[in-house]
């Protein structure tokens, strides 16, 4: 399995050999916009991307003919137009899972002073699709939703890996051992030690930020993509001493929003 079919699977669907390369590569040059990236020029995209500068050019002009991307003359680059923040409100609010989730999510949140989140996996990273902050103390980590985690060093994207299709498991790991060449035997063995417990326990945590624990469960909801539930604590007590406080909120949650969920497609 290559990159891009590890890419499409995360996305929830495979990988297609009529792909559109256009389309593709026009994708490509939005997702080159993070935070901190307001504007763009040409060669900054085609840096980021991998395309000739002139495919980007050709792209960002249909980007900017659809309103996708807006053109600043001044500065000579772009910057994302509004179109992009429409697509992710209808995906917010037309998300039957968050619809489900999200209210009790905020319950748990409130009734135990915890950071409370759901997220999917885009490629080699967990996007956040909410998140509820009510930590008990003050952590500089602020995570929003949209907000992009990596998959390989959270909790979050362990429990994603743990229920993966064992081809495309392989192929993100051979992506983080390219990434993280120096540490990569240490960080192996903690992935693979989170799969263990996720297969045996349900949930899998970690400490990827200083003083900030987090414990993580993957959902299975209906034909939905797997969804990834977690809370999180800002403590200096030890990963193991934080997971035995949070697995009970977790799994009650995580039991709570399977059952409200196939008590709504039953009420359908």
């Amino acid at each position: 399995m290559d990159s891009q079919d590890a890419r499409s699977r995360a996305r929830g669907r495979p990988a297609s050999t009529l792909a559109n390369r256009s389309l593709e590569r026009g994708i490509e040059i939005l997702r080159a916009f993070r935070p901190g990236s307001d504007v763009l020029g040409n060669g900054d995209l085609a840096e980021r991307t991998g395309l000739a500068r002139s495919t980007v050019s050709r792209l960002t002009q249909s980007l900017v003919d659809t309103g996708f991307l807006q053109y600043d003359a001044a500065l000579r680059a772009y910057r994302l137009g509004a179109p992009v923040l429409s697509l992710a409100h209808a995906m917010h609010t037309g998300s039957a899972v968050l619809h489900v989730a999200a209210p009790l999510m905020r319950e748990l949140a409130q009734a135990e002073h915890l950071n409370v989140g759901l997220a999917m996996a885009d490629r080699d990273e967990m996007v956040y699709l909410e998140s509820i902050r009510y930590s008990r103390k003050v952590s500089l980590r602020t995570v929003v939703t949209g907000q992009r985690v990596p998959m390989a060093l959270t909790s979050l994207g362990r429990a994603w890996l743990a229920v993966a299709p064992a081809d495309e498991r392989q192929g993100l790991m051979a992506v983080f051992a390219r990434r993280f060449p120096a540490g990569w035997a240490e960080l192996e063995a903690e992935i693979l030690d989170a799969v263990v417990q996720v297969q045996r326990r349900g949930w899998c945590a970690a400490s990827w930020q200083p003083e900030v624990v987090a414990m993580s469960a993957p959902l299975r909801l209906g034909h939905h993509p797997v969804h990834v539930l977690n809370v999180s604590l800002s403590t200096r007590a030890s990963v193991a001493e934080t997971a035995r406080e949070l697995e009970p909120h977790l799994m009650r949650l995580a039991t709570q929003i399977d059952d409200a969920f196939r008590a709504g497609i039953g009420a359908l």
